[in-house]
């Protein structure tokens, strides 16, 4: 792991993954994988319109799809609720969306100007936030149809995530805005630039709500500390590159029981590392494509990720594979470890 432009310390060697495809996936690109919280059920939103719902059996490592629903364009985020019964989308059809496990019922449920780039549960308020490449943030109560509040961004929404109370926001210009929704939803309590210098592509917050990891199109991520006390514990490192070509880091996932996280990328690898010890604890080869989403089920054993276009050469006209993989988790690959000697 690279800090403040040190050599990596990677102390691993890339190993070929050999994981379970799921049947019948999207068409087109996957934008987002989501587990349930309660169950081993998880969504999948793709650009071919559609959110596809599946059940992961923990034992075989096999899935079945379960059920789908779709958006009039293409679906850019899915969640969940916190008891698992409903799975939340939105798409660029400026629209978000909630279907109902047990009805099988599809209803609209938020409406922005623009496309609907990110979506969450709030679970401490029962509400679901949605923010929008129209430069706000909406908060939904799903009852109504006009948002409970609505809060101006600076620019477009790319990515946010939440660890009640706890949210961070990347937009467009490298824009980073942190909130405590327990305190003010409507005001940020930090407004930042990214401390890396390109575009941001991911964002995913610390178990723990002492931070956030921040991943950008520049093969590069930034371990961000919220207290002033802890700011000299933040650092950045390079990832997802190779010799002269440098990748962009598409998604980063914590594990839900270590604190550690994933990374992956246009380069079609994933690493998991440990930030407290600042090392890679297990590398992956390219699986031959980019990929663009990446989720741990809820205890962890099982990482799904998605093989997809990513838009890294701007508009092709040969088509791309499109699959889902489900990968079984070993405890000794995403166990902290103490830090190495220099």
């Amino acid at each position: 792991m690279t800090t403040y432009g040190g050599r990596p310390s990677t102390g691993t060697s890339n190993e070929a993954p050999k994981d379970y495809e799921v049947p019948h996936g999207p068409n087109d690109s996957v934008s987002e994988v989501s587990f349930s919280p309660v169950a081993e059920f998880f969504a999948v939103s793709s650009w071919d319109t559609y959110v596809r719902i599946y059940e992961a059996n923990s034992a075989t490592g096999a899935a079945v799809g379960k059920a789908l629903y779709n958006h009039e364009k293409p679906a850019l985020c899915c969640a969940w609720s916190k008891d698992g019964t409903k799975v939340i989308s939105g798409g660029a059809d400026n629209a978000g969306r909630c279907f109902d496990i047990t009805s099988q019922q599809v209803g609209q449920i938020a409406i922005h100007d623009q496309p609907i780039k990110c979506i969450k549960y709030i679970e401490n308020h029962n509400l679901v936030l949605t923010g929008s490449w129209d430069k706000t943030l909406k908060y939904w109560d799903m009852r109504s149809s006009t948002p409970v509040l609505t809060v101006n961004l600076p620019e477009r929404c790319y990515a946010l995530d939440v660890t009640y109370p706890v949210l961070v926001v990347g937009c467009a210009e490298r824009h980073v805005q942190m909130f405590d929704l327990s305190k003010n939803p409507s005001t940020p309590v930090k407004s930042i630039v990214s401390p890396l210098k390109w575009q941001t592509r991911c964002i995913s917050t610390f178990l723990n709500r002492t931070g956030y990891a921040i991943g950008s199109i520049e093969g590069r991520v930034g371990i961000q500390y919220f207290e002033e006390k802890d700011n000299q514990s933040s650092f950045s490192f390079k990832c997802h590159r190779e010799q002269n070509h440098v990748h962009a880091v598409n998604a980063i996932s914590f594990h839900p029981i270590y604190g550690t996280f994933s990374t992956a990328g246009s380069d079609g690898t994933f690493n998991f590392w440990d930030k407290d010890s600042k090392q890679r604890l297990k590398g992956f080869s390219s699986i031959g494509g980019p990929i663009t989403s990446t989720a741990f089920n809820r205890n962890g054993s099982i990482f799904a990720y998605a093989l997809s276009y990513d838009w890294n050469k701007g508009l092709i006209s040969q088509p791309q594979r499109t699959a889902v993989y489900l990968h079984a988790v070993k405890d000794e690959d995403v166990k902290p470890k103490p830090p190495k000697k220099r």
